[in-house]
């Protein structure tokens, strides 16, 4: 029997579907502030979850009135809220909690995607479509908030000047301070303005604490056999069935913006022979298929090195170590719900 390939699937997204599916992923569709669990010995999560609340109380109570003579008071506050932390703190279940307030309690309208998931927006809309297309939103959300090259810091800082001038409001996440942002990646000192100018438009909450994914449990459970990869592949319905190399390879085929309607259909990802990322372009693909298979709490089972070995020393302490650790912890996750359907 022929099984189901992740490398056979190339999809192709029309345009207007992407930005209907700007909404919160399937794993945080649930999510609330009233959810999510501070821990006591890091205050900042406490805060955060105020913090954030506020914000969407703001964003709810819609611009300022009108003055006399038809000027507007001014505004309270930045334009938007920025949730600076370290991986698996919670960042994502409360930028998804602040989504649910404004539109599914508040019924107003809003956003949600990764950074990728927007700039991949302005590709397929061109720049000033695509600023049409988020404008009529209260709030737009933008998670995974990362600067990976000069072309991708002048679009940013551009889209999201268009959006606050029109009155929207923005949140972000990310792993880096807004002012830091492009770091290690490229010479970001030739584009302080932009970054600057993006810098000025949040208000920085920090959000301390340890990894969730990880409190109580081991890094990464041991791979399991290339039989019992092959086994659970042939025995659940909708899993798929690959060499790690290979769709590796077919990664390089897809774009970015395509890899979550690649894996959307499926119940279980199945990995033979996982080897260790050596490349940087490979394992910042394998980045963006952690993060979708994560969204979507697809279970992966793999054989072959664990998941914590899965990047070289080289690049876990590269210029993009918290994408490679956010990755690593979170292929780890599902690796520990891979296991347990073996």
């Amino acid at each position: 029997m022929r099984l189901d390939s992740l490398a056979d699937r190339n999809p192709r997204v029309p345009p207007q579907q992407l930005v209907a599916e700007l909404v919160p992923p399937p794993r945080f569709s649930d999510v609330r502030f009233a959810t999510y669990v501070p821990a006591p010995e890091h205050p900042s999560q406490a805060e955060a979850v105020a913090g954030m609340s506020a914000f969407g109380e703001r964003v709810l109570a819609g611009p300022p009135r009108r003055r006399l003579f038809g000027r507007r008071a001014a505004p309270a506050g930045a334009p938007g809220i920025y949730l600076d932390g370290g991986f698996g703190v919670g960042k994502t279940h409360l930028l998804s909690s602040l989504f649910h307030q404004v539109v599914t309690e508040g019924g107003r309208t809003a956003a949600y995607g990764t950074f990728v998931e927007y700039t991949n927006l302005v590709g397929a809309l061109g720049f000033l479509p695509a600023v049409e297309a988020l404008a009529p939103h209260q709030l737009v959300c933008i998670d995974e908030f990362e600067l990976d090259d000069p072309g991708d810091t002048v679009l940013m800082s551009r889209l999201m000047r268009e959006l606050v001038d029109r009155g929207v409001k923005l949140a972000a996440t990310s792993n880096t301070l807004p002012g830091a942002l492009g770091e290690g990646r490229f010479a970001a000192q030739d584009f302080q303005r932009e970054i600057q100018a993006l810098a000025g438009q949040f208000a920085v909450q920090r959000v301390d604490g340890e990894d969730y994914r990880h409190r109580g449990l081991p890094a990464a459970p041991a791979p399991l056999s290339d039989a019992d990869v092959e086994r659970v592949a042939t025995g659940r319905e909708g899993a798929t069935f690959d060499e790690f190399a290979t769709v590796l390879a077919h990664l390089a085929e897809v774009h970015p913006s395509r890899y979550g309607a690649m894996v959307g259909s499926t119940t279980a990802v199945c990995f033979r022979d996982v080897r260790t990322v050596t490349d940087q372009m490979v394992g910042l693909r394998l980045v963006v298929l952690a993060d979708r298979l994560y969204d979507r709490n697809i279970p992966v089972v793999a054989s072959g090195v664990p998941f914590d070995a899965v990047f070289t020393d080289e690049l876990i302490n590269g210029g993009y170590r918290k994408k490679y650790l956010r990755a690593v912890s979170r292929l780890s996750a599902l690796a520990r719900d891979g296991a347990a359907l073996a």
